[in-house]
């Protein structure tokens, strides 16, 4: 069991805990992060690390109440205890790795939006303790969403606080704060780091990059019990296999294409196009017709390359090579086409009830 030897809440929904874990407070470094249990039924929370004592053997860690788990989590008082605290994880900052000498010769600058304050105090208070000085824009909606002022002012060379509603500090975004630093008061930048919202950390880099200054940004996966999730994992195992679709699929697909162009000399116009019955290619290939569809065109322009009816010295666009035997094969491999001229285009859009309007 994690004592939890202080609680205490900084913010709306925004939480502070100092835990006793002296196995990872000794190994920790800046911009790694830990995994919380509360019991055994409970779920697996990743938590940045927002600080850490190595000869007490405490790590602190700063959440927001965002689900399910982490309002029950915010109950937790001085004296309860973690069923599992597991660290430290994943990779520590950059600067950690670099040489000092050449780091202190750095102008680096740190923007830290709301929650986002948790993992950049850790990194600039190690800059500090190795004789480096780095400025700081903490940024929050207002005034009492401003958390961690009094540590970063600490710790950072220059402590910058904005609000978004001007209550406090600095008024705007942190993006207006650290244009008016490099524009209006002269300050210059080797290095930006930026962690905080989403939104935030884009329109930071769009700045960064006018000012020509290198800048790392915080992209955390999404991550539920602990695990990453990777969206088009889930949409897999939710959705039904493909494959088994064909069986019960009905329907017919069809393909086609309209060109317009000058023929003899007049104006011309024709729609090509193709109907594959879906019943029809699985009961030949066991595939639905959109499957064939896609493998039956690829499989010919292969055969047209492998045969030599495509082959010429350079490169080419697909347009730029004899149709005429790619069109035959496709008769010939169960994607017979047809022709009509002149064909009518359709507006779905337009009605003839005055009153209906299609914007």
């Amino acid at each position: 069991m994690y004592k939890i030897l202080k609680a205490e809440k900084l913010a709306d929904k925004i939480f502070l805990m100092d835990v006793h874990a002296p196995r990872v407070a000794s190994h920790c470094q800046p911009g790694q992060f830990v995994i919380v249990k509360m019991d055994d039924k409970g779920e697996r929370i990743p938590l940045t690390i927002c600080d850490y004592d190595r000869e007490a053997g405490t790590i602190t860690i700063v959440f927001q109440e965002v689900g399910a788990s982490t309002i029950k989590m915010a109950d937790l008082k001085e004296g309860d205890s973690f069923r599992d605290f597991v660290g430290p994880l994943g990779c520590p900052s950059e600067f950690v790795h670099e040489d000092l000498e050449e780091l202190k010769k750095k102008k680096i600058v740190f923007v830290a939006g709301g929650v986002g304050a948790a993992p950049v105090y850790p990194q600039v208070k190690w800059l500090h303790a190795h004789g480096i000085e780095a400025d700081v824009i903490l940024g929050a909606k207002t005034k009492d969403m401003v958390i961690l002022e009094k540590e970063l002012e600490a710790v950072a060379g220059n402590l910058y606080v904005t609000t978004d509603d001007g209550s406090y500090g600095r008024s705007g975004m942190v993006t207006a704060t650290l244009e008016d630093l490099v524009s209006k008061e002269g300050k210059t930048y080797d290095s930006c780091v930026a962690i905080g919202p989403m939104i935030m950390m884009k329109f930071v880099c769009k700045l960064t990059k006018e000012l020509g200054i290198p800048t790392v940004v915080s992209m955390n996966p999404i991550m539920v019990d602990g695990k990453e999730v990777v969206p088009l994992q889930v949409l897999k195992e939710l959705l039904p296999d493909p494959a088994s679709l064909g069986p019960r699929t009905v329907g017919k697909t069809n393909i086609g294409c309209i060109f317009n162009g000058i023929k003899d000399g007049k104006k011309k116009s024709i729609y090509i196009y193709n109907v594959c019955d879906h019943q029809e290619c699985y009961k030949e290939v066991e595939s639905q017709a959109v499957s064939y569809t896609t493998g039956v065109p690829a499989m010919i322009g292969s055969m047209m390359v492998v045969t030599g009816l495509w082959k010429k010295p350079g490169v080419f666009n697909l347009e730029e090579m004899d149709p005429d035997p790619y069109m035959e094969a496709l008769n010939k491999f169960g994607l017979p086409w047809k022709v009509v001229e002149n064909p009518v285009s359709v507006d779905c859009y337009k009605t003839a009830d005055p009153s209906v309007h299609m914007d």
